[in-house]
């Protein structure tokens, strides 16, 4: 029976002390005990079932954290204020001072400063490669190389990370893969492949209404657990819990994702496919031409499609904040950062999501200055849209 994420949430079964449909929202920051034994065995976690303080577990937060991790196929997970407190907790679950990292080049702006600027004070060590050349990821590999970082779909150049070879490789050597999964949730399940652990910021997609700002870790129990031990977790001493009013909306959004990820992804090949007749310069992962296409092809669901996202190379800077000005003009969507919304949203990555990263390590990965990152929203007439996206090109 193969793995399906949509129906893995469908059958489950989370309703609230009442009865009520959707679980009742935690409003507690700690939690009683009867005996004081109880408290003492919570704290070393060795009382299964029992809450102790909201920035460890809570209801709300064990709610979502659940459903993601059945979505995911993993044992367990854990939930977070945002996707870079889900990326770092990960990260420094794993690695400690004099260990290495091999990550893609291509990477959120924020991962990549994180891993650029801030590890090296702490004397872990960042190797950047192109995680298409897997040839690449063996020859960087050291005596203390600990984990493999990359994204499903990278941002924002959309290259498909070849799963399945990147986990062979990992397994060979003992060092964990760790994926971000953002930008294909649903489309990817990379604990199927291999994975480690597989983080996500909520925020974009998985969420899908640009209202609040969270992320996700999906792993083995003993992973999640020894993220929030009470002594040395990350979760637990970093502190970066997310607010239980927050997990209840998210968990009630996940339940339209796979709705949602199919016309996201629909709009997209559609844009795509006009994309190409016009004769656009872009990169969208379903198109057959695309480098990605076949990798993509072998790892991913059928039923939810290719993805939201497309990339736009306008090659200048100035062309590329004309066509969005325009774009927004026309209602085509919004001038802003961010993905996976309702409503199209586009924003020129070098200058924005991607400005951490220098400008000759953007020249070195390819990131065109005109690349206009392009979020694909659930338009009812998709035709419409490019009749606007049209107009504007037309008047540049």
């Amino acid at each position: 029976m193969k793995f399906d994420p949509a129906t893995n949430i469908q059958d489950l079964k989370q309703f609230g002390e009442f009865g009520d449909v959707n679980p009742s929202v935690t409003d507690s920051a700690t939690y009683t005990f009867m005996q004081a034994k109880t408290m003492t065995d919570t704290f070393h976690g060795e009382a299964e079932g029992c809450f102790l303080y909201s920035r460890h577990w809570n209801p709300s937060n064990k709610y979502l954290a659940d459903a993601l991790a059945s979505m995911e196929g993993t044992e367990a997970g854990w939930v977070t204020a945002s996707g870079m407190g889900a990326i770092t907790t990960a990260i420094l679950g794993i690695c400690q001072s004099g260990d290495h990292i091999i990550s893609s080049m291509t990477t959120y702006g924020g991962t990549f400063a994180f891993m650029n600027n801030w590890l090296p004070r702490y004397n872990i060590e960042v190797t950047f490669v192109d995680i298409t050349d897997l040839e690449s990821v063996r020859k960087a590999i050291k005596p203390n190389t600990k984990m493999i970082y990359t994204e499903a779909m990278t941002n924002p150049l959309l290259q498909i990370s070849d799963l399945p070879e990147l986990s062979k490789i990992a397994k060979s050597k003992d060092i964990k893969l760790v994926v971000d999964n953002t930008f294909t949730p649903m489309i990817v399940a990379p604990a199927k492949w291999g994975a480690d652990v597989v983080v996500y910021s909520l925020t974009k997609f998985i969420n899908g209404k640009n209202d609040c700002v969270a992320g996700a870790i999906c792993a083995s129990n003993e992973f999640i657990n020894s993220l929030i031990d009470v002594n040395d977790g990350t979760a637990m001493l970093l502190g970066p819990v997310l607010d239980p009013m927050r997990s209840s909306s998210i968990l009630k959004n996940l339940h339209t994702l796979h709705i949602r990820m199919k016309q996201h992804s629909y709009n997209a090949m559609y844009l795509a496919e006009k994309f190409k007749a016009y004769g656009l310069k872009f990169r969208y992962p379903g198109m057959p031409d695309d480098p990605g296409h076949e990798t993509l092809k072998k790892i991913m669901h059928p039923d939810f499609g290719f993805g939201g996202m497309i990339a736009i190379d306008m090659e200048t800077v100035d062309q590329a904040n004309k066509l969005m000005e325009k774009m927004e003009l026309e209602d085509v969507g919004y001038l802003a950062v961010s993905l996976g919304y309702f409503k199209t949203l586009f924003s020129n990555s070098g200058k924005s999501t991607s400005s951490e990263v220098p400008e000759e390590i953007q020249k070195k990965m390819g990131l065109s200055e005109g690349l206009v990152r392009f979020s694909v929203g659930l338009d009812h007439d998709i035709e419409r849209t490019w009749q606007k996206i049209k107009k504007s090109l037309e008047t540049l």
